[in-house]
């Protein structure tokens, strides 16, 4: 993606991000989410591509903007794929605490899985883990190959979850092992980025989670040289 391309999507996401941050502490996540949407929808329209939401606020049906199949752009090229989240954790910026954020996603047209809107299996490391996790293995054996990539011992490792009744099991495994668990109470995007920058504390993300989310956090831990 040419840098200056780059450059206009962080407007993207800064509209949003400043228009939802209006409504934060106010208890209204609706009003955050559709501010930091109408922005977001704005600006998208100054930048010279011509994306298709394939990720975004619902099918055409559910969403006035940012819906499924929607066009974005001011030019004929290029064409790519666009997915986005105008606010991940609108219960972060309605309750005014910290971790709430704009994101998108741009790839070629026809890279990105267009995702249903349905729960998957997440698990997610920087990039001296990458290659060592299996989604298909037990708990302790991913902690384990994590533990030996970083050098570390399973407990010092840290995963993050999300505190949801459906990963009492994961979380119970988590400890069992012998590694730590740090909850937080949403966004998973976000955290599962967390696993790829350093010096954030955590090293593995476990969880059950929506599949659009898995696929822009999937989208971050690329460019972050992450799994």
């Amino acid at each position: 993606m040419e840098r200056e391309l780059a450059l206009e999507f962080v407007r993207v996401t800064e509209a949003a991000a400043l228009a939802s941050g209006r409504w934060m502490g106010r208890g209204e996540k609706e009003a955050a989410d559709k501010a930091a949407v109408d922005a977001m929808r704005t600006v998208f329209d100054t930048v010279n591509i011509k994306g298709t939401v394939v990720i975004g606020e619902g099918e055409m049906d559910e969403a006035p903007m940012l819906y499924i199949g929607e066009e974005l752009g001011g030019a004929e090229k290029p064409e790519v794929d666009v997915a986005v989240d105008p606010v991940e954790g609108t219960n972060l910026v309605a309750k005014g605490r910290p971790g709430a954020i704009a994101v998108v996603a741009v790839a070629p047209r026809h890279c990105l899985l267009h995702a249903p809107d349905i729960y998957m299996d997440k698990i997610a490391v920087g990039p001296k883990a990458k290659g060592k996790i299996n989604l298909d293995a037990p708990v302790k054996e991913n902690l384990k190959a994590v533990a030996k990539a970083l050098g570390r011992e399973i407990s010092d490792l840290v995963a993050i979850i999300l505190d949801r009744p459906r990963h009492e099991e994961i979380i119970r495994q988590v400890r069992e092992a012998g590694a730590r668990v740090k909850l937080i109470t949403d966004g998973d995007v976000s955290a599962a980025i967390a696993t790829a920058i350093e010096n954030t504390g955590v090293d593995i993300l476990f969880g059950i989670g929506g599949a659009p989310e898995g696929v822009i956090a999937a989208a971050a831990l690329k460019c972050l040289g992450g799994e």
